[in-house]
This record gives C-alpha cells, structure tokens and sequence, in this order.
C-alpha cells in the first residue's frame, strides 16, 4: 500500500504530509519497505507469471 492515501487516525491528516509523530513514523516505515511493499499479492503473482513464460519462451527458443 502507498502512504500518499493513508489517512493517520491519530490526526486525521494524510499520512505523506506527516503532521504528526505518528504520522512521520508511518511515513519513515513505509518508505523503508522496499519497492515491492506497494504491490498488491495479485500483481505479484501476474509479475512472475509473466517473469516464468519470459523464461520458458528463452529456453523453447535456445533448443
């Protein structure tokens, strides 16, 4: 999930503009997660399923 729709429930204020300590530590940990963090388990799966046939469509091609 991206932050920038986060809504604090401490401050009620979104989450990007950290307002708040609560806020700028939701902030520091969503930043921190990693590029992946914002993807949805249905996109992660659709990536490798597409990552898998780019392989397989290399290999079928090398033989």
């Amino acid at each position: 999930m991206t932050y920038d729709r986060l809504v604090c429930a401490n401050c009620a204020a979104p989450v990007n503009e950290g307002r708040c300590p609560v806020c700028r530590a939701s902030r520091e940990r969503l930043q921190q997660e990693g590029p992946f963090a914002g993807l949805n388990p249905m996109a992660l799966i659709a990536l490798l399923a597409v990552l898998i046939a780019a392989v397989a469509l290399l290999a079928h091609q090398t033989v």
